[in-house]
């Protein structure tokens, strides 16, 4: 090979790793914006869910400044909520949405007059008509949601108080026609209602609660989710 054409090889070559060079250079730099704006993402999301939940709750609390028990009630309803779906075996990210949405369940109590929600005593017939109203306001609250958060608060808010049975309310539901946050919020709602302090009764012990969804077992509540919990 004549010297002239060795130069213009080697001039060649050396163009050509300065460009793959170039090239590697950019690729590292896309490569460090892309890791930065998924950081940046990441957080925006995390920061997102936060406001969302924060959303929810304050919402839910609406209710609290009618019913004192209503925001430790909501807690521990969540929190059984989201054992009883661990249980189930449902994926991390569907337990997070029923730890979400269960706290909406009673929304639908921002409805019903202060006299009846706050009545320290049994209600009438005539008060429980309207106490069982709560369950479909609170689904007209949340319809047409385009978030599948509001979506399930809204299943939950109109099912939780069907029964296993079909006696519950408001539809008249049976067995696996109930959405299954229902039916999983039924049990928990009532094991608080039971295990807490109200106008019209003391807390029952844990094992008297529980003696009593056992006889419910298969009449209020999905006998699978009772003897899971």
């Amino acid at each position: 090979m004549r010297a002239k054409d060795f130069e213009k090889l080697y001039l060649t070559e050396k163009k050509k790793r300065l460009e793959v060079e170039k090239c590697h250079t950019r690729v590292k730099k896309c490569t460090e914006e892309l890791t930065q704006n998924m950081k940046e993402l990441k957080k925006k999301n995390i920061e997102l869910e936060e406001a969302y939940l924060d959303t929810i709750h304050k919402l839910v609390l609406t209710a609290e400044f009618r019913d004192e028990d209503t925001s430790d009630h909501i807690i521990r309803l969540s929190r059984y909520c989201t054992f009883i779906a661990e249980k189930l075996e449902f994926s991390p990210e569907n337990v997070q949405k029923v730890l979400y949405a269960s706290p909406m369940h009673d929304i639908g109590k921002i409805g019903v007059p202060d006299k009846i929600l706050l009545k320290p005593g049994m209600l009438t017939d005539d008060e429980f008509e309207i106490m069982k109203r709560h369950t479909t306001i609170g689904a007209k609250l949340l319809a047409d949601s385009k978030g599948e958060i509001l979506y399930l608060s809204q299943q939950i808010a109109i099912s939780h108080h069907e029964k296993w049975n079909g006696k519950g309310y408001p539809q008249g539901l049976s067995g696996e026609n109930i959405p299954i946050l229902g039916r999983i919020v039924a049990i928990a709602d009532v094991f608080d209602a039971l295990t807490s302090k109200r106008p019209y009764k003391d807390a029952y012990p844990v094992e008297i609660a529980l003696g009593i969804i056992k006889r419910e077992r298969g009449k209020h509540f999905d006998p699978k989710i009772v003897d899971i919990f």
